[in-house]
């Protein structure tokens, strides 16, 4: 959500950063005017409480002194119809201009680079530079599949397209790396575990901007509840509607949680394997931070991610998003990408984002600073990582030539110690 003051003070350079958004035509002009009817209502509505409190008063003297008040009272009531009748447009004037500004998204940082789409992403930087492969490489479904233990008929079976049923060391691999990024996380970068919900509720949805823009893109229950499609719905939520001490900031919180997405709109693409599924397994990473310190904040978070990354020895590279391939309700977004040598390809595993105030405002949540001036906290989230993605990426990137998956030191802990898997 976007800050009415800021766009009444400049509305010509809110139209701007919707045209870079790709928005058309100009929103500023159709949010003044509901934003100017709804000041309007509200002045008008101060005048009419005035004079029904100026009223009341003359109706208590009279009843006081024992004269007729009937038409006092009868004043009295027709001022009440006129209050409602304000009040009125007041609220619709009040949600046609929300229904507008709910629907924009977030202004970019300057620095995101013009563009239509990812073509005009760019990388920032290289982490690992892919090697020689010294095999002809398969990509991680015929690895999983000649193994017996990468499922997609079974999946199928039980619940149709875009699930996998993981088998033996490939399920253990896949929880091993889940409980390997949660606790790097915990223990080395600061970022506090929670257990959070699976199931939300409306609010908690629109608070991170899933709605009403992506209903589509999420699974909803016949209770009226949604399935998370990532842990930063509930995470970011912590803090909805609370005001925040400065001497906290910044929260830094994690989560280990299946993420459900219905994937609309992405008929024909990645259906073979494992890369585009309805239901996967993420570490979630959620910051919330001092306005002045985001940034810092985000580039944090990216490195953490990242870390993740060079301890499993796969190469990754980061990008910034273009501005036609940046999310919704981002600011500014790093993506890490993985090299799949099986596939040739650069592919995405992680997206950081920095949200600024916009989801802050939706949640109304906030800081007070140490002079006691209260104002809305910047929040971050960013996948770290998403563990399917890594189970692909270490398969394809330390597969050897007799099928078996080798597995990179710093993994081998959580794996009972075992160097390879076949």
């Amino acid at each position: 959500m976007h800050d009415i003051r800021a766009i009444r003070e400049v509305p010509e350079a809110f139209d701007a950063a919707m045209r870079r958004r790709g928005v058309s035509p100009a929103p500023a002009s159709a949010i003044l005017a509901h934003d100017a009817a709804r000041r309007a209502a509200l002045t008008k509505l101060q005048d009419l409480q005035a004079a029904r409190n100026a009223l009341a008063k003359r109706i208590g003297e009279a009843k006081r002194a024992r004269e007729d008040s009937t038409a006092l009272e009868a004043e009295g009531t027709a001022l009440r119809g006129q209050i409602e009748a304000v009040e009125r447009e007041a609220t619709e004037a009040e949600a046609a201009m929300n229904l507008i500004l709910e629907a924009l998204p977030n202004i970019l940082d300057l620095e995101v680079p013009d563009g239509a789409d990812e073509t005009a992403n760019v990388v920032l930087k290289v982490g690992r530079q892919p090697g020689a492969p010294n095999l002809k490489p398969r990509e991680h479904f015929e690895l999983g599949e000649a193994m017996g233990q990468m499922d997609f008929s079974a999946a199928a079976r039980i619940a149709g397209t875009r699930f996998t049923v993981l088998r033996r060391n490939l399920a253990r691999l896949e929880r091993a790396l889940g409980q390997f990024m949660l606790d790097i996380h915990t223990e080395q970068h600061g970022y506090e575990e929670v257990f959070v919900p699976l199931l939300v509720n409306d609010a908690t949805v629109y608070g991170t901007g899933q709605l009403p823009k992506f209903a589509e893109d999420l699974f909803r229950t016949t209770d009226g509840r949604w399935l998370i499609p990532t842990a930063e719905v509930p995470l970011t939520n912590l803090v909805a509607g609370e005001i925040v001490p400065e001497a906290k900031l910044p929260i830094r919180v994690t989560a280990l949680t299946p993420c459900f997405r219905s994937e609309a709109g992405s008929a024909g693409r990645d259906t073979r394997g494992m890369l585009r599924q309805h239901q996967f397994t993420k570490v979630e990473l959620v910051s919330v931070a001092h306005p002045d310190r985001s940034a810092d904040e985000h580039e944090r978070m990216t490195q953490c991610a990242e870390a993740i990354l060079e301890k499993l020895e796969v190469p990754w590279r980061r990008i910034i998003l273009s501005s036609g391939d940046t999310g919704f309700g981002s600011a500014r977004t790093h993506d890490l990408e993985v090299w799949l040598p099986g596939q040739a390809a650069w592919r995405e595993i992680s997206s950081c984002s920095n949200m600024r105030a916009f989801q802050a405002r939706r949640m109304n949540a906030r800081f007070r600073a140490a002079d006691g001036k209260v104002a809305h906290v910047h929040t971050l989230n960013g996948s770290g990582v998403a563990v399917g993605r890594a189970l692909i990426a270490v398969m394809e990137n330390h597969q050897r030539a007799d099928g078996s998956i080798g597995i990179p030191p710093a993994l081998r802990p959580w794996l009972g110690g075992v160097d390879h898997i076949s």
